[in-house]
């Protein structure tokens, strides 16, 4: 029994943490106050630190092994006579760290703290029942070993296959079956080297948060962060299993109980492509009294996978079921909220569940494209309009466009990021070429050529001064505008896009497209990074 238990230890997670919950069911009757770090003892701790040092070596070797293998080629050292040697020294390094984790193992065996955390894991994947998943939440430990809490699987008629979930494509246009075949055969080289791009440093830096150094860098801060949201908001840590496999790690904070209005409605929140639900923008409705599930990108924290627009998808679809068969809240009762990159997966989600309350994009944009071109060489051009709608094709406005509930956009006047200027100037804000294509689609009559240079002239305005001014001297008359369109929709009752504002004079069109672009965007005099405070978070407008 003794030597079964030391081999759990020996392969069993790393503990970090063992938060402030009661802990009644500890052998010694002990209860826990506030949270803390877990210590392991010396012999644990110095034989973790040379594993540690292992892993980060693996990982830069492994990310620099082309040039690696070239220079030990040029050396020599890959040559028949040498890789014997080479072969010994590598099982060698194996055996010397194994005999590390054993004594590691060693180490947490001797640590009762450790004993009780392992017993309690192996007892909760034997058998997951409510009160031992209850029991192993009150630890923090590597989420590889986590039982799954959710599966695709458990729903009846699901959405998802193993092949995943439907995304839009980007359609290129037919030239004929030989041209067809001819342009590929001339395209191969292009496709190869695309294929080589999006897989190596192109995916890397769409979504940074993916690399595994910054991800270690940032280890403390996202402890720190877990740590809040489960011993100060009583969060509930969870392990979906999506369709194409991958593990994705999710946090639920439940206001239902509490007796506000706002608790029973749950926000779900897309991170951006370095955010974690740990320190990300889960804290903004958290703030406003809502519940609030987060959830990490595929290869983000705990979840693994890597981010690619299928994966993102497939996730955010388990993270819907689970809301919605799990969670006990119905497709009315969420709403999706997302910054930045997380637009597409947001914009995914409405689009495949249309009964999803409303959706709110903070400093996000309409598609990749024009700002991948912004960073790269212009004689790129072709290469980068070939790997982005290939492979990355975040098509924000194509989806939300799909989707006939109430939007809101807040939009950065001082945003850096998704603005296609430098300097940074507000008009090329892909925000705004957001708010353009969600109203031309929706209200076309509306949105002729004289409600678009209304539109564009009042985002020119950069201050909450400057906009108001603006709006001013156009003198709308808002209940007049919400008379129409109120009339509007009890006469017709029909689906966007809407034919209101047909037949209608120069002015009047202007006051409704100015009416309905202050209602479906507001402006927050701040960077890309900055947290959106509470006060700015809003419910969008409907009528």
């Amino acid at each position: 029994m003794a030597g079964w238990m030391w081999l759990r230890c020996v392969f069993g997670p790393h503990l970090q943490r063992i938060h402030r919950h009661p802990l009644p069911f500890w052998p010694d009757g002990r209860l826990g106050g506030r949270g803390w770090n877990y210590q392991p003892g010396s012999l644990e701790k110095y034989t973790d630190s040379i594993l540690s040092w292992a892993s980060a070596l693996w990982y830069l070797s492994y990310c620099s092994s082309p040039l690696l293998l070239s220079y030990l080629y040029g050396k020599g050292y890959l040559c028949s006579s040498k890789l014997p040697a080479m072969s010994q020294y590598v099982a060698t390094t194996l055996l010397c760290l194994f005999g590390v984790a054993c004594l590691r193992g060693w180490g947490r065996w001797k640590n009762t703290q450790y004993l009780e955390f392992i017993s309690i894991l192996e007892e909760a994947k034997k058998n997951p029942s409510p009160d031992n998943k209850k029991k192993l939440r009150c630890f923090n430990f590597d989420f590889s070993h986590w039982p799954a809490d959710f599966s695709w699987t458990e729903v009846s008629n699901p959405k998802s296959t193993k092949a995943g979930v439907s995304l839009l494509k980007h359609e290129a246009k037919s030239r004929g079956g030989a041209d067809a075949a001819l342009r590929s055969v001339r395209t191969l080289p292009c496709q190869l080297i695309s294929f080589l791009i999006v897989h190596s440093f192109g995916r890397r830096m769409l979504y940074p948060g993916s690399v595994g150094l910054l991800q270690k860098a940032m280890r403390p801060v996202l402890q720190q962060g877990n740590a809040k949201l489960i011993e100060e908001f009583d969060g509930q840590r969870n392990k979906l299993v999506a369709c194409d496999g991958n593990e994705i790690d999710t946090m639920f904070v439940d206001r239902r109980g509490g007796g506000g209005g706002k608790g029973r409605t749950l926000v779900v929140c897309c991170e951006g492509n370095a955010g974690f639900y740990e320190v990300g923008c889960m804290n903004t409705p958290l703030e406003g009294g809502y519940s609030v599930l987060g959830w990490n990108h595929p290869g983000f924290g705990g979840s693994t996978g890597v981010p690619f627009p299928q994966n993102e998808a497939n996730a955010m679809d388990v993270v819907i079921q689970f809301a919605v068969h799990k969670l006990h809240f119905t497709l009315n009762d969420i709403v999706i909220y997302a910054w930045s990159i997380g637009g597409f997966t947001a914009s995914w989600a409405v689009m495949s569940y249309p009964e999803i309350q409303s959706v709110v994009l903070d400093a996000s944009f309409d598609d990749l494209l024009p700002l991948a071109l912004k960073v790269m060489p212009d004689s790129w051009r072709p290469l980068v309009q070939y790997t982005v709608r290939q492979y990355l094709n975040l098509n924000v406005s194509e989806q939300l466009l799909k989707y006939q509930g109430p939007v809101l956009l807040v939009r950065r006047t001082r945003d850096e990021i998704i603005t296609t200027a430098s300097p940074v100037h507000v008009m090329s804000n892909r925000g705004n070429d957001l708010l353009l294509k969600l109203l031309q689609f929706r209200y076309p009559k509306i949105m002729t050529t004289e409600g678009v240079n209304a539109v564009q002239h009042w985002l020119g305005a950069s201050t909450q001064v400057g906009e108001a001014s603006l709006y001013s001297s156009y003198q709308v008359d808002e209940d007049w505008c919400a008379s129409v369109l109120e009339s509007y929709e009890m006469d017709t009752d029909a689906k966007f896009p809407w034919n209101v504002g047909e037949g209608m004079i120069i002015k009047e069109k202007q006051h409704l497209a100015l009416f309905l672009a202050r209602k479906h965007m507001r402006n927050f005099e701040t960077t890309h990074c900055t947290p959106l405070p509470a006060s700015e978070f809003h419910s969008p407008w409907k009528l």
